[in-house]
């Protein structure tokens, strides 16, 4: 069971193959074109040169995809308030979405970029679409137009120019987002396999030319390395459409049956893309446990604006918002985010819930289901923590929170009791390092002795080598 907390959520994945360690988090505020390389990622995105910030944003998404399930909403902006949709789920079930999602759609430009200005101030989730036009405006046109697209996808043609001039709207807006430490989950030229939108009006390949143009062009020319690239398919997910693995980070499905999308969810799964998958737009929502059940642990599922999330039913609603599978606003912080390496080849040893403490006056506790946590809001100042997981030795490491956020990523790697040259294993080199302390040829110091003191009483001994012993031999393994 996880311990949610609005300042501290729990999210949860084990991936054993991830690169160990991190280097300096970079905040929001400081993030310029020399940094950009200063973050160790462990999944690739798409853009090499991208953001610290978005790469870490990035990781959380690939670490928690399949284990739970991020709430996101469409906004509207014309009910009276652009939080309608918000103020309505907060109202039913106490929480906030975690993720909002946002249209250029007429050229809102300036709205959106304040609007997801002000949910990144809030901690959360950004993702854009955009309905338009080939030249601009909104939804009717991005219906309606028909382009020649052997004239658009041209460089030099009037069509293509014009085209041009309505991107750079878009780019000049996402830029501002980048300036403020945003990151976007960009999902332009959604359903275009459906083909009802002029993008996919013209098949596959001038599709697939459209997407690499626009991702050449925002990331290469416009030097946009805020965007975490979606591709969004219809529910139907008709092959042949897919742009390739450069020019993406997340593909995703949408469908409006009720359903948990299982059979977009099994199309996906069939292009072994091996990137997250996405449930960018949905009516009624089924039940957290539906998902689980169907085994569509999406990396989010986002609700479409006014009459479809107000159609949802609010029992079920308020369900799924307070689910433990669940990731709402109150709990995340990509700031704060921590992950832990389980130091194992065991799949069963590698998900066994690691235990958080700190040294402040609360005695904050966390329990993490597997190794993602986020520590908690804490004055500024220095900390302990200490990190335990069973079979693992467990390790302390000083924290640094700065401007509410983590100064420093801890970086901490468990490695199993006995495992002191950290093999993922417990040998006769372990062994040897562990009697070379006792007779004091080589003196064991910091973590290494940790893993060396299997009684956990400060001290390396006898009692300490006959379990290693007994574990190498069989006789009485120690986890």
């Amino acid at each position: 069971m996880i311990i949610k907390k609005a300042a501290a959520v729990i999210c949860a994945a084990v991936m054993m193959t991830c690169a160990q360690g991190f280097s300096a988090d970079v905040s929001y505020a400081q993030i310029t074109e020399t940094q950009y390389s200063a973050y160790v990622s462990r999944y690739q995105l798409s853009d090499p040169d991208a953001n610290d910030i978005t790469k870490k944003t990035y990781d959380f998404i690939c670490d928690n995809f399949e284990k739970y399930i991020i709430t996101c909403q469409q906004e509207s902006t014309w009910m009276g308030s652009p939080d309608y949709e918000m103020n309505y789920i907060k109202d039913t079930t106490g929480k906030l979405p975690a993720m909002r999602g946002l249209d250029f759609m007429n050229d809102d430009f300036n709205g959106v970029v304040s609007r997801a200005k002000a949910w990144h101030e809030k901690g959360g989730l950004v993702t854009i679409c955009w309905h338009t036009g080939v030249y601009g405006k909104g939804y009717t046109e991005s219906l309606n137009d028909d382009p020649d697209f052997s004239k658009i996808l041209t460089k030099g043609t009037t069509e293509y120019k014009k085209m041009m001039a309505s991107w750079d709207k878009a780019a000049a807006a996402l830029g501002q987002l980048q300036d403020a430490g945003v990151t976007v989950f960009w999902r332009p030229f959604h359903e275009f396999d459906g083909q009802w939108f002029w993008w996919g009006k013209g098949g596959k390949n001038n599709f697939i030319k459209l997407w690499r143009m626009m991702y050449d062009y925002f990331t290469n020319e416009k030097g946009l390395h805020n965007l975490i690239w979606v591709l969004g398919y219809s529910g139907e997910v008709r092959s042949g459409w897919y742009p390739g693995d450069d020019y993406c980070d997340i593909i995703g499905s949408d469908t409006y049956d009720n359903s948990t999308n299982l059979a977009g969810w099994n199309r996906l799964k069939a292009l072994n893309t091996g990137k997250p998958l996405a449930f960018h737009e949905c009516g009624n929502v089924p039940l957290i446990s539906q998902f689980k059940d169907d085994g569509t642990i999406w990396s989010w599922f986002m609700i479409w604006h006014t009459d479809y999330i107000t159609g949802n039913n609010k029992t079920r609603l308020a369900s799924v918002y307070n689910s433990e599978r669940a990731i709402t606003l109150d709990e995340i912080s990509i700031d704060n985010y921590v992950y832990v390496t389980l130091n194992t080849d065991s799949e069963t040893l590698s998900q066994q819930p690691v235990s958080v403490s700190f040294d402040d006056a609360a005695e904050t506790r966390l329990t993490a289901k597997d190794s993602f946590f986020t520590i908690p809001a804490f004055k500024d100042g220095t900390y302990k923590m200490t990190l335990s997981a069973e079979g693992f030795a467990p390790r302390t490491c000083e924290i640094e929170i700065s401007g509410g956020k983590l100064a420093v990523d801890p970086g901490t790697v468990l490695n199993l009791k006995g495992d002191i040259n950290g093999d993922k294993n417990i040998s006769a080199t372990d062994l040897l390092l562990a009697k070379s302390h006792i007779k004091g040829a080589k003196q064991l110091e910091g973590y290494d002795f940790s893993c060396a003191d299997i009684d956990e009483d400060s001290r390396i001994n006898a009692a300490d080598l006959l379990k290693m012993k007994s574990h190498i031999k069989g006789v009485s393994p120690l986890w």
